[in-house]
């Protein structure tokens, strides 16, 4: 595919925000410019918060400087995220500020690089006799791997090579160290990212040496579990300072058996979805089954006991991981921001290997819930940590709870959400369509136009709709030369959907939820569909929700806020399905809002002073509308309670 222009006023919106506001505020912030609190992600006095450094810790590093690294070991990856959303933006939109912004920051990594190829920032400063010594939490090759990605974005949007130079010098670096020869390493980075940009780089070069060193790297984790632990043990007989030796949690690295047996979602979110995306690719291009398998056994059991409605993972704040099956707590889970994101990119992956409906509903599920929630309206705000349920007083006063915070901090000690957000709204067109040696596939429905490349033709679609709160969509294919299978996916949250060829309606087929059609001409496409309000419950299993709904219309899931129902939100129960209603809020613009009848329980005088009361089970009720608005709206406008479950009668 290329040259793929959204036109969408919803999606516009975001990334002129990201255009206007997050770039060149992210930009004073890494260079420790901004006027801001950096806020701990929790409470954990070890989270380093007074100040990014991120730009600082490369000049150091490149001997422009004097001074010590300051942040965590991957304080670098925030500067290629950064890199790689101002590369994507200036495809949209080429602008001189940003294409200087852009060439300052490539030249700084330039001179930051040694001539082995090797760069990492806190290595290089503060101990370099512990490189690729510590893999269990050095964040190497999970920065190198970020490098590698902003990398391609920067020479895809500029044509400048310079980065893709640094990129494969870094790679042959990785290789004189890393691989299965006698005296090389035989372990992986703790933290998976060099496997999913070792594939873009093979996509971009078709190099197969790219492809092979990914597909080596999945598959060296976990051959030997105590691979880490003998890490460190040989530092110690070499006399090497390195701190702490702690006993490594290898469930956490995904690194506790040999990844084509893994079958169960575990660990580290954001690691594991990173690696499953690689499995898949590498398992699409090398046709290597035993790994598409193994991320398929990994998929289902995300899908089906591991994932939460608004399309977050990640059940606990404790290593920010998945627990176990069914555990979906609402209001002491992660979701965080990354770890949808990294869902986004596994679901994308999938879709390489087999075209399966699932694939892109999870895939939109996660996005206009989870990932768009991850930053406030005004460009300047951000979640890492995507709660179902807060209560400000619990977020200040639970250390449990500390959190899942009822508003967006302006930063964060680790600031990997932001930036990750930027460039993943700013690629929004890979997520589009995909295609097949002679089908189209629409997975999303926007605003848009664009060509897409078949074997025989490049076809150019657009799309025309009312998305995302009303199912009218015109599509319009041009250009066909050849016949081709064009494939619509219809959402499961849609209705009555129907569908006009050259203003005639016409019955389709339907096959793993795309209806198909054969194309033989240019062509215009009418899909229409309703868009019930949708009732959710969960899985018995899920303890925390028995007798509750969430509510969904169209792609997004709602949730309750006290700025519009006031407190005590776990005091409601729902009587009826709320239904919509067109909003103009002056804070969060226009959108569809739900309401809906309910009933509040009333403390009354009966309970003053008593704390439990024996044989009474009803409690007094007064009549309530209850207003829900989309999920990803939420904590804009004021501090106060929210909750996505909400009881049902």
């Amino acid at each position: 595919m290329m040259n793929i222009k959204i036109n969408d006023s919803f999606w516009q919106r975001y990334i002129k925000l990201i255009r206007e506001e997050m770039v060149p505020y992210q930009w004073n912030v890494l260079h420790d410019q901004a006027d801001i609190i950096i806020d701990k992600e929790r409470d954990d006095e070890g989270i380093p918060s007074e100040k990014s450094n991120a730009i600082e810790n490369f000049k150091i590093a490149a001997g422009q400087k004097e001074g010590n690294h300051y942040g965590w070991l991957f304080q670098d990856s925030d500067v290629y995220k950064w890199l790689e959303s101002a590369a994507n933006t200036y495809a949209i939109k080429p602008d001189e500020k940003l294409k200087l912004m852009m060439a300052e920051v490539v030249s700084l990594i330039e001179d930051t690089q040694e001539e082995d190829g090797y760069i990492s920032t806190y290595y290089q400063i503060e101990a370099p006799e512990l490189k690729f010594k510590r893999l269990f939490e050095s964040h190497e090759l999970y920065c190198g791997g970020h490098l590698i990605e902003a990398a391609v974005a920067h020479y895809k949007a500029t044509g400048d090579e310079r980065l893709i130079d640094v990129s494969k010098k870094l790679v042959h670096c990785i290789q004189e160290s890393f691989g299965p020869e006698e005296g090389k390493i035989h372990g992986a980075d703790g933290h998976q990212e060099i496997e999913l940009a070792l594939m873009h780089l093979y996509e971009l070069t078709n190099e197969h040496e790219y492809l092979d060193l990914s597909e080596w790297f999945l598959e060296i984790r976990g051959q030997d579990p105590d691979f880490y632990q003998k890490q460190l043990s040989e530092n110690k007989k070499m006399n090497l300072d390195q701190g702490r030796v702690p006993t490594i949690n290898t469930v956490y690295h995904q690194a506790h058996k040999p990844l084509l047996e893994q079958e169960e979602a575990v660990g580290h979110a954001v690691r594991l979805v990173y690696m499953a995306a690689a499995m898949a690719d590498v398992a699409y291009y090398n046709k290597n089954e035993k790994m598409l398998n193994a991320a398929k056994r990994i998929w289902k059991n995300i899908v089906e006991k591991r994932l939460y409605i608004t399309g977050g993972i990640g059940s606990t704040v404790h290593g920010e991981a998945f627990t176990f099956d069914y555990d979906l707590p609402n209001d002491t889970m992660y979701c965080e921001t990354c770890a949808s994101i990294g869902l986004m990119f596994f679901a994308r992956a999938m879709m390489k290997n087999e075209m399966d409906v699932e694939y892109a509903e999870v895939m939109e599920r996660a996005l206009y819930n989870t990932v768009i929630s991850g930053m406030a309206i005004d460009g300047k705000h951000f979640f890492y940590v995507n709660p179902l349920e807060v209560d400000p007083k619990a977020s200040k006063q639970d250390p449990g709870k500390s959190h899942a915070k009822p508003t967006r901090p302006s930063w964060f000690g680790c600031a990997c959400c932001p930036p990750n957000l930027a460039r993943t709204i700013t690629s929004l067109d890979r997520y589009i369509a995909s295609t097949s040696s002679d089908a189209l596939f629409v997975h999303l429905y926007m605003d848009m136009e664009g060509t897409y490349q078949l074997d025989k033709q490049t076809i150019q679609l657009k799309q025309l709709t009312k998305m995302p709160y009303e199912g009218e969509i015109d599509l319009s294919v041009s250009q066909v030369k050849h016949p081709f299978s064009l494939q619509l996916r219809i959402p499961g949250w849609a209705a009555n959907a129907s569908v006009r060829l050259n203003d005639s309606e016409v019955d389709v087929e339907q096959v793993n939820g795309y209806i198909l059609l054969s194309i033989e001409s240019d062509t215009a496409v009418s899909l229409l569909f309703d868009m019930p309000v949708m009732e959710w419950s969960s899985h018995p299993l899920v303890k925390e929700n028995k007798g509750k709904v969430a509510i969904q219309r169209g792609p997004f899931v709602y949730c309750l806020e006290e700025e519009d129902n006031g407190d005590q939100l776990h005091s409601f129960e729902l009587t009826e399905t709320p239904q919509p209603e067109q909003i103009t809020d002056e804070v969060l613009g226009k959108f569809v809002s739900l309401k809906g009848a309910a009933k509040k329980i009333i403390v009354d005088e009966s309970w003053s002073n008593v704390l439990y009361k024996a044989n009474e089970n009803k409690y007094v009720t007064e009549s309530k509308t209850l207003t829900f608005i989309p999920y990803h709206l939420w904590a804009n406008r004021s501090v106060g309670e929210m909750r996505v479950w909400v009881d049902r009668k």
